[in-house]
């Protein structure tokens, strides 16, 4: 009975070593990466030995050689309070939840631009409990280390755009020939309108779906107006009027 206690006392403190050491190190990552890019994210890798082979096309730039225009796209498509939530939009949750309710077929989510940062550098792909769960936890630590000018910096630089694409400036360069800072409005409003399925869409040869994510997109930029990280508000994004968008 005596060696089954020592036995189960190594089981508990090994335990509590490797997560206090996870927990150490999680810290420590999220804190230098506040300082310097990460040279490769969980699902780069995954996505090439999906592949076979190494297939990852990405240019680190800084956020002011990137168009204000499409920072200001993908929070119109992605998440309108981006500046003044707090890493979790709980109204666009309540909605959410509710829209799946009544639809069953068709579900929605309502993750932030913060925590598609989160999962898009430290995390992989899926829809697992355990996953959602370290997804909160990097969420509330780029929060907490990192500003909102950073979170949109390394989102715009690692957010998956394409086939082995990664970050604004590859994705500009691979479908439109030209650098992250020179894409005009429509294009910035394409390029974000393929960032929830962008492995199966396309902002060149876009469906009817892309056609119309932009046409939205656009259409909250126009009310949403400026992506203002000195002086966030909240923004005011009355119905979309079909036919009214200015491009």
């Amino acid at each position: 009975m005596r060696k089954v206690i020592e036995f189960f006392k190594k089981v508990f403190r090994w335990i509590f070593n490797l997560i206090f050491f996870l927990f150490v190190f999680s810290i420590a990552l999220v804190i230098l990466y506040r300082f310097v890019p990460p040279p490769f994210t969980p699902l780069m890798l995954i996505r090439c030995y999906e592949k076979g082979s190494f297939n990852i096309h990405k240019d680190y730039v800084s956020l002011d050689k990137i168009s204000p225009d499409l920072a200001l796209a993908l929070v119109a498509g992605e998440d309108n309070n981006f500046l003044v939530h707090d890493g979790f939009d709980f109204e666009a949750i309540k909605k959410a939840v509710k829209f799946n309710e009544e639809h069953k077929k068709k579900t929605i989510g309502a993750s932030t631009i913060s925590q598609q940062t989160a999962k898009n550098i430290f995390l992989w792909n899926g829809r697992t409990y355990l996953r959602k769960g370290i997804e909160v936890y990097f969420t509330a630590l780029i929060e907490t280390f990192w500003n909102k000018r950073r979170i949109m910096e390394l989102y715009l630089n690692e957010i998956e755009m394409g086939d082995g694409i990664y970050g604004a400036e590859a994705a500009s360069r691979t479908y439109f020939k030209k650098s992250a800072q020179d894409l005009t409005r429509k294009e910035a409003a394409m390029i974000a309108a393929i960032v929830p399925n962008p492995l199966h869409w396309s902002p060149v040869n876009p469906n009817a779906t892309v056609n119309y994510r932009q046409e939205v997109i656009l259409w909250n930029m126009n009310n949403i107006m400026k992506v203002d990280y000195d002086k966030p508000i909240k923004p005011v994004v009355p119905p979309m009027k079909a036919g009214k968008t200015k491009v």
